[in-house]
C-alpha cells in the first residue's frame, strides 16, 4: 500500500520510556572488561593497547587485529551514546572505517587477516544501519540501558497513534494523483518528525531523573 514511496511511520509513537529507560544499564564499560591485561598483537606478539581509537592495526607489525569485543556500535563509529546524532558525521566515519577493513583490500594478505577484515566490515555495516535509522538507533539505545523490545512490538502503543496510521492509509488508498501522494508524504514526514523528537527528548531527560 505504501507503494515504497513513503516510509512506515516509525513504531515508537506508543512507547512510554519514561521508568523504562531507568532500569539498571547494561554496563560497557571497556576498561573494566579487558581487566589489566589488555591484548597483544596475534602475529608479533607486540604490546597492548592495539584497539584505540582507528588501531585496528600492530604498531609494529601492521597486522590487522581481531574486532573488540567490549566495543558497542556508538564507540566504533565515535558518536556519542546519544539518540541524537549527527549523521553526516556517521557516514563519513562508516567510510573511513571502509577503507581501513573492507575483504578488498585483503585479498593478499595472511587467511588470518582476512578472517578479521570479513568480521570487521560485517560489524562496521551493522553499526552503520543501527545507527543511521531512528527506530533502530532507538532500540539499539534501549537495549544497552538493559532494555530489549522485540522488533514488530506494538508495546503499549496508543489509541490514538493508531487511528493516525488508519487515517492515512485511507487517503493512501484513494489517492488519485501526484499532488495526493505528495500531501500524504509531507504528512507521514511530518509525524516521523515529531514522534523523533519525542523519543530524543525522553531519552535526554532520563540521565536527569536519574541523577549523578
Amino acid at each position: 500500500m505504501w507503494g515504497g514511496r513513503i516510509g512506515a511511520l516509525p513504531r515508537v509513537g506508543g512507547f512510554w520510556l519514561t521508568g523504562v529507560l531507568g532500569r539498571k544499564p547494561v554496563s560497557c564499560n571497556a576498561a573494566s572488561l579487558k581487566g589489566n591485561n589488555p591484548p597483544k598483537c596475534w602475529n608479533c606478539g607486540g604490546p597492548g593497547n592495539l584497539i584505540r581509537g582507528d588501531g585496528f592495526f600492530c604498531p609494529q607489525c601492521r597486522a590487522l587485529q581481531p574486532p573488540d569485543p567490549t566495543s558497542d556500535h556508538f564507540s566504533l563509529m565515535d558518536c556519542k551514546r546519544s539518540f541524537r546524532i549527527d549523521t553526516a558525521k556517521l557516514q563519513h566515519r562508516y567510510q573511513e572505517l571502509q577503507r581501513l577493513v573492507h575483504p578488498d583490500f585483503f585479498s593478499q594478505r595472511s587467511q588470518t587477516e582476512k578472517d578479521f577484515s570479513e568480521k570487521h566490515s560485517t560489524l562496521v555495516n551493522d553499526a552503520y544501519k543501527t545507527l543511521l535509522a531512528p527506530l533502530s538507533r532507538g532500540l539499539y539505545l534501549l537495549k544497552l540501558h538493559g532494555v530489549e523490545i522485540p522488533e514488530g512490538t506494538d508495546y503499549e502503543m496508543d489509541r490514538q497513534f493508531l487511528m493516525e496510521i488508519m487515517d492515512i492509509n485511507e487517503k493512501l488508498a484513494e489517492a488519485q494523483s501526484e499532488a495526493a501522494m505528495e500531501e500524504i508524504e509531507c504528512i507521514v514526514r511530518a509525524k516521523q518528525k515529531e514522534l523523533t523528537d519525542s523519543v530524543s527528548r525522553a531519552f535526554e531527560q532520563e540521565p536527569r531523573r536519574r541523577g549523578p
